[in-house]
C-alpha cells in the first residue's frame, strides 16, 4: 500500500535525477553566533537528507502546488531514496564539515559553562526528552486508534457555542463561554452534565474494546494499570500460593532435618557425657 501511494506520488512528476541538482560548489552556513555566551547556545546542524528537504521542497511546491504538505514529503523521500550516491555525497560532505563545526563550538560553549548553569543546561534537556518522548507516545496512540476520552459538561456547552461566543482570540471566546457557564443555572447544566455522563459511557465501552485489541496483538503495557491489575490477578494468585507453598515446605524441611540431627548417634553421646560429668 505504501508503495502504491508512493507511486501515486511520483506520477505526476519527471524523473527525480533530471529534476534534482544540487551544486559542486559548497560553503559552510553560519549555524553558529560569533559571540558565545550560556543564552546562546550552537544550534545542531542540519542532517544531509534535512539539507537536501530544505533545499528541494520549494521546486516541489512550485511544481505541485495543489499536493499536501505529506505528499510533497512523501515525494522528498523518494526522491532522496532514487538520488544517485554521488549526488548524495555532496549533502553528506556539507552535514559532516557543520557537524565538525558544531563538535568545536559546543566545546567551547560547555567550557564557559558554570556548574549551576551546566546543571540547568542538563535539565532544559531532559525535559526537551521527554516532551518528545510524550509527543511520540501520543502520536503512537492516535495511530493505534486510542479512544478520545470523555469530555466534560463545560466541554459540550464549550463546543456548541464556541462560534457564536463573543470576543476575537480563542481565549476571549472561552473567558466569555466560562462565564455563561458559571450564570447557568443547576437545571440548565443538568442537560450537559448528562451529556457528558452519556460519553464517559462510551469513553468505557470504545476503551474496554480497544483494550482487548491492544491485548491481542501483544500491547498489554498501554492498558490502564487497574485493567492490568485485573488480567494479571489470577495469576498474581497463582505465585502467591505458591509462594506460600514454598515457605511451608523448606520449613517442614528444616524442622525434620533438625529433629534427625537430635537423634543422630554423635548428639546422643555428646548428651551421655554431659549428663554423667553432671
Amino acid at each position: 500500500m505504501a508503495a502504491a501511494l508512493l507511486g501515486r506520488a511520483l506520477a505526476a512528476l519527471p524523473s527525480a535525477r533530471h529534476i534534482l541538482r544540487c551544486s559542486t560548489t559548497y560553503s559552510v552556513e553560519k549555524w553558529f553566533s560569533k559571540q558565545i555566551n550560556s543564552d546562546n547556545p550552537p544550534k545542531r546542524p542540519l542532517t544531509a537528507y534535512f539539507r537536501f528537504v530544505k533545499d528541494q521542497q520549494p521546486i516541489f511546491r512550485k511544481q505541485n502546488p495543489d499536493v499536501s504538505i505529506l505528499e510533497i514529503a512523501k515525494k522528498i523521500a523518494y526522491a532522496w531514496k532514487e538520488l544517485p550516491v554521488s549526488e548524495k555525497q555532496t549533502y553528506e560532505a556539507a552535514a559532516k564539515v557543520e557537524r565538525q563545526a558544531y563538535k568545536e563550538e559546543l566545546a567551547k560553549y560547555k567550557a564557559q559553562l558554570s556548574p549551576a548553569q551546566i546543571v540547568a543546561l542538563k535539565e532544559e534537556r531532559r525535559q526537551k526528552r521527554a516532551k518528545r518522548k510524550a509527543t511520540r507516545k501520543k502520536r503512537e496512540l492516535t495511530v493505534l486508534g486510542k479512544p478520545k476520552r470523555p469530555r466534560t459538561g463545560f466541554n459540550i456547552f464549550m463546543s456548541e457555542h464556541f462560534q457564536e461566543a463573543k470576543g476575537i482570540s480563542v481565549q476571549a471566546k472561552m473567558k466569555h463561554l466560562f462565564e455563561e457557564w458559571q450564570d447557568l443555572s443547576s437545571s440548565q447544566k443538568q442537560t450537559y452534565l448528562q451529556l457528558a455522563e452519556d460519553d464517559k459511557v462510551r469513553y468505557e465501552n470504545e476503551m474496554k474494546s480497544w483494550e482487548e485489541q491492544m491485548v491481542d496483538v501483544g500491547r498489554e503495557d498501554l492498558i490502564r494499570y487497574k485493567n492490568r491489575l485485573k488480567k494479571s490477578g489470577v495469576a498474581t494468585e497463582k505465585k502467591t500460593i505458591k509462594k506460600v507453598v514454598s515457605k511451608k515446605r523448606v520449613k517442614t524441611i528444616k524442622k525434620i532435618q533438625r529433629t534427625k540431627d537430635s537423634s543422630s548417634p554423635e548428639v546422643m553421646a555428646k548428651l551421655k557425657t554431659k549428663s554423667s560429668e553432671e
